[in-house]
């Protein structure tokens, strides 16, 4: 077969975790970032906090000390400004914090347990990602499968030698499940690092918007908005997601069965991603 001109199907999607399939809203890293920086004596804002979501976490705190006011409260607070040295140590003291956290936000996102049935159903694979460490992705898998959903290889942000925004999580995915061309494979997330992942991986790249990162809200706090302001939060998340070069923005992982047919049929008329 020449993999130049494959014309499908689907054969894997390689989905994130929190904000895609559990923790509605993305809200562990945020409580957990924003209690790392408050023990340092430091006040970090949750969009602060969000800006570098879905990198490896050790990354994640590098750009947020890289944030000039997040940098000037740090100097004032410590006499010194932030240093590489200082990364390695605040994500030493970020992994307990992170771990405590993840316990309280292991609510898989409705519409994930029947997505993954449906999809496996038509024969398509099911991996994960995530900026997580393989320990606190633990925590997420035993949570998932308790609720019947049991993706079928699992790569960490320690896993690889780099994580998102660069492919090595999503290929190596990937090359668990054995799937291959990447423009059989669908990755799935919630942030721009992961829209990222998903193009620089070669795969279709498809972003959740309402039980995301850039939403940034539980379900709870998403419905109970007048429908103005959510419309308006979720136009906002979209365009951030779409400029990231998103191929696909969708609601949830809920909506993923009837997109992979779209893709489906642009692939029979040999388009790529």
């Amino acid at each position: 077969m020449n993999h130049h001109h494959y014309q499908g199907p689907i054969k894997a999607v390689i989905l994130d975790w929190a904000g895609t399939t559990m923790d509605f809203g993305c809200l562990a890293p945020v409580r957990a970032f924003t209690e790392l920086f408050r023990r340092h004596g430091v006040t970090a804002t949750a969009e602060e906090v969000r800006g570098p979501m879905g990198m490896h976490k050790r990354d994640h705190i590098r750009a947020m000390l890289r944030m000039p006011a997040l940098a000037q409260r740090w100097t004032e607070a410590h006499g010194a400004p932030p240093s590489e040295a200082l990364v390695e140590e605040l994500f030493q003291a970020f992994l307990p914090v992170q771990i405590e956290v993840i316990r309280q936000h292991t609510d898989v996102i409705p519409g994930t347990v029947n997505t993954f049935h449906a999809l496996r159903a038509r024969g398509i694979r099911v991996g994960t990602t995530t900026g997580y460490s393989s320990a606190m992705m633990q925590i997420c898998l035993d949570a998932a499968r308790a609720a019947g959903y049991e993706p079928e290889a699992n790569v960490a942000a320690d896993e690889v030698p780099n994580g998102r925004p660069e492919p090595w999580m999503a290929v190596k995915a990937a090359a668990q499940l054995g799937d291959f061309p990447r423009e059989a494979c669908v990755k799935v997330g919630d942030t721009v690092a992961d829209v990222l992942e998903g193009i620089n991986a070669g795969m279709w790249s498809v972003a959740v918007v309402d039980t995301g990162n850039e939403v940034g809200l539980s379900q709870a706090e998403l419905e109970a908005l007048p429908p103005d302001r959510r419309k308006e939060l979720v136009r906002a998340a979209q365009r951030k997601l779409v400029n990231a070069a998103a191929h696909y923005v969708i609601p949830g992982v809920a909506e993923l069965p009837s997109l992979i047919t779209t893709i489906e049929e642009r692939l029979r008329i040999r388009d790529r991603p």
